[in-house]
């Protein structure tokens, strides 16, 4: 299936990474498609993805003398005879006897939602060591690897050189498998940026299009997600040729430095978004997170200690408010199980969420130190969004003029958080706003 029919609208969906690391087990899966179908499938979430090491049996375990948890050096992966990563049935049961993820996504497939995975860019290691076949050729794994190209942050893998006989068939040949496990999207990691090499972060670029070719021959869409960030705005023409998604941040947390840094990428990034072009914020790191802590509470070089958001009402407001207007895939990270009340509203906020489905022509308006303005046009009734953002640590009051948003004329205005309507305007949006918070207003004739 060819690019331009996937992700036409910037996906909504879940991913399993900000709660559960590498960890993630089936029962995990399948209880947030589970909160996913029944409370937010009605307002345009569909995939749910499981995230990195899904093949690694002992995931997220702590090895006797360790204290970095995340990944084991080296881990024996769970393959078939191809070289191709399975999922480790001691975490995803339903895959024993080599039926994969099929029986989940089929599983999440009656739930009226949409599966996805996490892959690592390249040919496992453990394939490479032990010589084995590419499937459909007389080579073998060690004879397309890259024993150069490498993960500094993840030992699964060698990159594949697009230059060698059977690297387009080992991509060929586990996007093949995928299909026919029924997969529906793909998240691409160490490819984006690839961070060990900082004189060249796009090195990956032929895998990439190695990756795109096999996709659009597999027979089944998908969509292709590109992590980790910050992406290459030079690359861009590259990006949009092959990928749906593609991340502007490495790993985006929930503080406050982290999402005010997202406002100079969204306006570096504005003019890319496109159908089935999506420069991606990365995850929401809303509610119920970093479960994994309650595990591995002596790991070193984790930031934080607590389980849930450290991001304040108003920030939340915030983040959702500019990857909605922004345009930007909307990722839910936390534990949606665990899901209180206000973050399901935040989920649930049907005219925020349709800026975010039917805005047009997103773009920051003005950024001060201390302020923002954004604006986007619905492109189905021609009202007009304007996000309104405090950027300081104290109580201000954010203005714009409809000279500036291009307007003129009499708009009825309405607050979509509070979801009130301020009666009319014919000059300027004006609001007192919290601390690093927000307010969206959709204006109409």
């Amino acid at each position: 299936m060819k690019k331009d029919h996937a992700a036409l609208r910037p996906p909504m969906g879940w991913n399993s990474w900000d709660c559960y690391g590498p960890a993630v087990n089936e029962e995990q899966l399948l209880g947030n498609a589970e909160y996913m179908a029944k409370y937010l499938k009605q307002y345009g979430w569909e995939y749910i993805v499981c995230d990195i090491q899904w093949s690694e049996p002992n995931a997220g375990k702590v090895a006797s003398g360790r204290e970095v948890p995340f990944y084991m050096p080296f881990a024996q992966l769970e393959m078939d005879e191809y070289g191709r990563q399975f999922p480790a049935p001691e975490r995803f049961p339903s895959a024993a006897g080599g039926k994969g993820f099929a029986p989940i996504a089929e599983k999440i497939h009656d739930m009226g939602l949409k599966f996805g995975i996490h892959i690592m860019r390249g040919v496992p290691r453990q394939a490479v060591h032990q010589h084995l076949p590419v499937k459909g050729t007389g080579t073998t794994c060690d004879k397309i690897a890259s024993s150069t190209s490498i993960c500094w942050w993840n030992a699964d893998m060698y990159g594949i050189n697009a230059d060698l006989e059977g690297a387009q068939a080992y991509y060929d040949s586990i996007f093949e498998l995928y299909a026919s496990w029924g997969v529906d999207f793909i998240k691409v990691d160490d490819i984006c940026n690839t961070s060990a090499y900082p004189d060249n972060p796009y090195s990956a670029e032929k895998e990439i299009e190695m990756i795109r070719r096999a996709i659009d021959q597999c027979g089944r869409e998908m969509v292709l997600s590109l992590s980790p960030g910050p992406a290459v705005i030079e690359k861009s023409w590259h990006l949009r040729q092959n990928a749906n998604m593609w991340r502007l941040t490495d790993d985006f947390w929930d503080r406050w430095d982290l999402l005010l840094a997202m406002f100079e990428r969204c306006e570096v990034w504005e003019r890319q978004v496109s159908p089935g072009n999506w420069p991606d914020c990365d995850m929401l790191p809303l509610g119920s997170l970093r479960l994994y802590l309650n595990d591995w509470k002596d790991a070193a070089g984790l930031e934080f200690d607590t389980t849930w958001t450290n991001f304040t009402k108003e920030e939340q407001y915030t983040m959702m408010s500019l990857w909605s207007i922004f345009r930007s895939p909307l990722i839910m990270g936390g534990e949606m199980r665990n899901n209180d009340d206000f973050t399901l509203s935040l989920l649930t906020n049907a005219e925020i969420l349709r800026m975010q489905r039917f805005g047009t022509n997103a773009h920051q308006v003005y950024r001060t130190e201390k302020a923002c303005v954004w604006k986007s046009t619905d492109q189905e009734d021609g009202s007009v969004y304007a996000a309104l953002f405090n950027l300081s640590d104290s109580a201000a009051q954010v203005t714009a003029c409809f000279e500036e948003l291009e307007i003129a004329g009499t708009y009825q205005v309405r607050d979509l958080w509070a979801k009130e309507d301020k009666g009319t305007e014919t000059e300027k949006l004006s609001a007192w706003i919290a601390p690093h918070g927000a307010v969206v207003y959709r204006l109409k004739k």
